[in-house]
């Protein structure tokens, strides 16, 4: 794929949205597993574990997990290679995330947006692993 800059400003919207949301979830879940209240009514009655059996919350669950043992990468000291390789997961992650909602979900705006999101992200985990192996990095 060739990087024209209107594809890398998509490339680069895309990852800003994609960390923004994940920061969000990991900031919510924190704030949720710190917190020691009752819920509230605000809460529309969902606790933590209270959906464990729906095969969504069991899919994002599993591709959450799977993302971050992933990007539990060890570290070459090379900030480049380092950021390339931790976003490889990162970025599938984000994909794995999209196909549950592809699957799960049913809002049409939501299910097109996961189709642009898989759509940027394999574009740029083919650009990662491109960048790797012209370094001399060594991709699985």
């Amino acid at each position: 794929m060739t990087y024209t800059p209107a594809v890398r400003s998509r490339t680069v919207l895309t990852a800003t949205l994609t960390g923004a949301a994940l920061a969000a979830a990991l900031l919510a879940g924190s704030v949720v597993a710190d917190s020691h209240e009752e819920k509230s009514h605000g809460d529309h009655g969902m606790e933590e574990d209270g959906h464990a059996d729906n095969p969504a919350v069991q899919a994002y669950r599993e591709a959450n997990e799977r993302m971050h043992e992933d990007m539990m990468i060890e570290y070459t000291g090379d900030a480049d290679a380092d950021f390339a390789r931790g976003m490889i997961p990162h970025h599938q992650g984000a994909i794995d995330m999209a196909n549950v909602v592809l699957l799960h979900g049913e809002d049409d705006a939501i299910r097109d947006l996961a189709r642009e999101v898989i759509e940027a992200q394999e574009d740029e985990i083919a650009f990662l692993r491109d960048w790797l192996v012209q370094h001399g990095y060594e991709v699985d």
